[in-house]
């Protein structure tokens, strides 16, 4: 699917990445994340139409803040409990010049765009769909607002840890993954269509059985085994 809404030529990712001004933390993060792989499978381009959704810190939103410019605007979503689980962190990267364009939303997951949010090119969910199981989302309600939310050829892009196959929803919490196979068929029945996988954050030799939240894996955060897909809208 081509962006929407007349988005230019795909930015510098690497130049993205490597700016200067970006925070030591975000840094420290980029082995792990690869973000320059990662804005590449988004596709985001200037002038985009954006929404992360699980917002937390903002080190997804900076990235796409950036892509985006100029012209574009990213609708960075948290609940309310995501929101006091990032805590003063969040209004601070709010207040960086990097994220001019950026439009915080306090928003449950069940209804999580304002009205205006409509017609958008790209939503992307980074590391949050397992995290919409444990708060109890009603995931069918979501995954129907983030449809109507995106114009006719938008995509949805997910990443998430992978739970063992056949584990379904069971290590949301615990291990904070989830089982590929029900993200697949959760936003095949809102009427996605999977266009396109990536292998760049694949770990073969993770054995899913350790929690991948940050707080808890210690030396092994940043190499869990993640999938990324790639939906668009029909």
């Amino acid at each position: 699917a081509t962006p929407a809404g007349g988005a230019g030529a795909p930015p510098d990712y690497a130049a993205i990445v490597a700016a200067a001004d970006r925070t030591a933390e975000d840094r420290a993060l980029d082995g792990g994340r690869r973000p320059a792989e990662l804005l590449a499978f988004l596709q985001a381009r200037p002038g985009m139409r954006v929404a992360e959704i699980g917002a937390a810190g903002g080190y997804m939103a900076e990235l796409l803040a950036r892509a985006v410019a100029p012209g574009g605007t990213v609708y960075a979503q948290n609940s309310h409990t995501m929101t006091t689980l990032a805590g003063p962190g969040w209004p601070s990267r709010l207040a960086r010049p990097a994220m001019k364009g950026v439009v915080r939303v306090d928003r449950e997951l069940e209804d999580p765009l304002p009205s205006e949010a409509r017609g958008i090119d790209l939503v992307v969910l980074h590391a949050v769909y397992h995290d919409t199981v444990w708060l109890g989302t009603d995931r069918t309600r979501m995954n129907r607002a983030l449809f109507e939310a995106l114009a006719p050829g938008g995509a949805l892009v997910v990443v998430d840890s992978s739970a063992r196959a056949g584990s379904g929803t069971s290590d949301s919490y615990d291990l904070h993954r989830i089982d590929e196979a029900v993200v697949r068929q959760e936003l095949q029945s809102a009427g996605f269509r999977l266009a396109a996988t990536s292998d760049f954050l694949r770990n073969p030799s993770d054995t899913r059985d350790w929690s991948a939240a940050p707080l808890d894996a210690g030396e092994r955060r940043g190499t869990s085994d993640r999938f990324a897909l790639r939906f668009v809208k029909p």
